[in-house]
C-alpha cells in the first residue's frame, strides 16, 4: 500500500480530491434524507416509528459491511473497489429513488449502504497508499479528507431542502447517480491501480457481524415502545449480542478471517478505534438533536437550519485543515484526542442548558461552536493512529475497522440517544417544554460518551515521538 512509486505530486493531490469527494458523499447520503421524510412517510406508507428506518437502513448496511468493504480492499486492490463501490451507490440510489413501497425504498437504502461500505475502506486505503510514504503531507492529507466530513453533512441538509421544495423527493437519491458516473470516468486516469493478491472472503463473517449489528440497533431503537424492562426487548438485544459474539468466534476460528485478530495486537489501534467509535456514538446524536431542536423548538425552517449549522462546519474544517496538522505535528496525537473529546463533552453539555424559549446567539452557537473545536481536534488525530498499522498490506483492513468502528458508533449511539429523548419528553411534538426537556437528555447523554472517550484515550493511548 505505501508504495515510493506513487504518482507526482500534481496527480496526487488531484486523487486525494477524488477520495475526498467520496467521504463528502457518504456522509451527505445520511443528512440529505431528513427534509424529505415528511414527503416519504406520505408517498410511501411508512408509519411514524419505522420512518426512521430509511435512515437506519443505510447506516447498518454501511456499517455492518466496512470490514468486508476493507478485506476486499486488500484482496483485489482499493481502487477496483473504489469504482465498484460507486457503481453499487449508483444503482441503490436509482432504486431508492424509483421506489414506490416502503420495502423497495428500504432495500434501495440498504443497497446504498453496502456501496458506501466499499467506498469508504477503499478510500483511505488510497490515500494512505497516496500519502503514507510522506510523512510531511500525509497529515494535511487526512486533514483535508476529514473536512468533507462535515461539508457534506451540511450540504445535505441544504440539498435535501432544495431539492424537496423545488423539485421531488426521488431526487434526493438520483443527485448520486451523475456524481457516480463522474467519478468512475475519472478513476482510471486518477488513482493508482494497486496490486491484487490471493486469498478468500469471509463471506459467513460478513453476514454475522451486519446481522448483529442490525439486531442490536433494533433492539434499543424499539425498547422505547416495547419498554426496557420486556422480554422481548431483552431478547432481541440479547440475539445481537450473541451473533457479535459469534463473529468473533469465527474470526479466531477462520484460516483467513474477515479480521484477523492479532492486529489489535498494533500498538494504538484499540485505543484509537475506541475513541472514534465513541466520539461518533457523542457527535450523530448531538447533530442530529441540535437539528430538531433548531427546527421544532426554535421554530426555524429547513434553509435557516442549514444555516444556523455553517459557523459549526467552518469552524470544523478550518480547524481540521489548518490547525490540526500543526497540532499534531507539535504535541503528538495523544493530547489532541484527550482534549478534543473533552471539549466535545463540553459543547454538549452546554447545549443541554438550552431553553425552550432560548435562541440560537445564545443557547446554541457558543456550545455549538466548542463542540466543533473538540471534534476538529480529536478526529484527525485519531484516525490517523488508527491507520497506523505495522503491514502496509493490511491497509485496507485498518481502514475497513476505523470506518466500522464510526459508524457503529453512530448507529447506537443515536438509537440510544434517540430512546433517552422519548424516555424523557421528546414525543409530543406540539410542545416544546416536552421536546427541550428530551433533547437536553439526549445532550447530557451524548455529552457522558464524549468524556468516557477522553478518558479512555487518556488510559488507553500511549504517547509517541511526534
Amino acid at each position: 500500500m505505501s508504495d515510493p512509486s506513487a504518482p507526482p505530486a500534481p496527480r496526487r493531490w488531484t486523487a486525494l480530491a477524488l477520495i475526498a469527494l467520496a467521504q463528502f458523499v457518504v456522509i451527505m447520503d445520511t443528512s440529505i434524507i431528513g427534509v424529505a421524510l415528511p414527503e416519504m412517510r406520505s408517498a410511501l406508507g411508512f408509519s411514524q416509528e419505522n420512518l426512521s428506518w430509511v435512515f437506519n437502513a443505510y447506516v447498518i448496511a454501511f456499517g455492518g459491511l466496512l470490514l468486508l468493504g476493507g478485506r476486499l480492499s486488500d484482496l483485489f486492490g482499493a481502487r477496483r473497489v473504489f469504482a465498484t463501490g460507486w457503481a453499487v451507490l449508483a444503482a441503490g440510489s436509482l432504486l431508492a429513488g424509483l421506489a414506490g413501497t416502503a420495502g423497495v425504498e428500504l432495500a434501495g437504502r440498504a443497497v446504498q449502504g453496502a456501496g458506501s461500505a466499499l467506498i469508504a475502506p477503499a478510500a483511505l486505503a488510497l490515500l494512505m497508499a497516496l500519502f503514507g510514504p510522506r510523512p510531511t503531507e500525509l497529515p494535511r492529507a487526512i486533514a483535508l479528507y476529514g473536512a468533507a466530513a462535515p461539508a457534506g453533512g451540511t450540504a445535505g441538509v441544504f440539498l435535501g431542502g432544495l431539492i424537496t421544495q423545488y423539485a421531488s423527493w426521488p431526487w434526493v437519491f438520483w443527485i448520486n447517480v451523475p456524481v457516480a458516473l463522474a467519478v468512475l470516468a475519472a478513476v482510471p486516469a486518477v488513482l493508482p491501480a494497486g496490486t491484487a493478491r490471493r486469498g478468500t472472503v469471509d463471506w459467513l463473517g460478513a453476514a454475522t457481524v451486519t446481522a448483529g449489528l442490525a439486531v442490536t440497533v433494533f433492539a434499543i431503537v424499539r425498547a422505547p415502545q416495547a419498554g426496557w424492562g420486556s422480554a422481548g426487548t431483552w431478547l432481541v438485544l440479547g440475539a445481537g449480542l450473541l451473533l457479535t459474539a459469534g463473529f468473533v468466534l469465527l474470526q479466531s476460528r477462520r484460516r483467513e478471517p474477515l479480521i484477523r485478530l492479532g492486529i489489535w495486537r498494533a500498538p494504538n489501534l484499540a485505543g484509537a478505534n475506541l475513541a472514534q467509535l465513541l466520539m461518533a456514538a457523542a457527535w450523530i446524536p448531538m447533530w442530529f438533536f441540535l437539528n430538531l431542536y433548531l427546527q421544532q423548538v426554535l421554530g426555524l425552517g429547513a434553509f435557516a437550519s442549514g444555516a444556523a449549522l455553517l459557523p459549526m462546519t467552518a469552524a470544523i474544517m478550518l480547524m481540521m485543515i489548518v490547525l490540526a496538522p500543526r497540532l499534531i505535528a507539535r504535541f503528538g496525537p495523544k493530547p489532541l484526542v484527550v482534549t478534543g473529546l473533552a471539549a466535545l463533552a463540553a459543547g454538549m453539555y452546554g447545549l443541554s442548558l438550552a431553553c425552550p424559549d432560548g435562541s440560537f446567539a445564545v443557547d446554541v452557537l457558543p456550545a455549538s461552536l466548542l463542540a466543533a473545536v473538540g471534534m476538529s481536534l480529536a478526529f484527525i488525530p485519531s484516525l490517523g493512529t488508527a491507520l497506523a498499522v505495522p503491514d502496509p498490506a493490511e491497509g485496507g483492513l485498518a481502514s475497513g475497522i476505523v470506518n466500522t468502528s464510526y459508524q457503529v458508533g453512530s448507529a447506537l449511539g443515536l438509537a440510544a440517544m434517540t430512546a433517552v429523548a422519548a424516555a424523557d419528553g421528546a414525543r409530543d411534538l406540539t410542545d416544546p417544554a416536552a421536546l427541550t426537556h428530551g433533547f437536553s437528555a439526549a445532550f447530557r447523554g451524548a455529552a457522558a460518551l464524549a468524556l468516557l472517550g477522553a478518558l479512555a484515550s487518556l488510559r488507553t493511548l500511549r504517547s509517541r515521538p511526534r
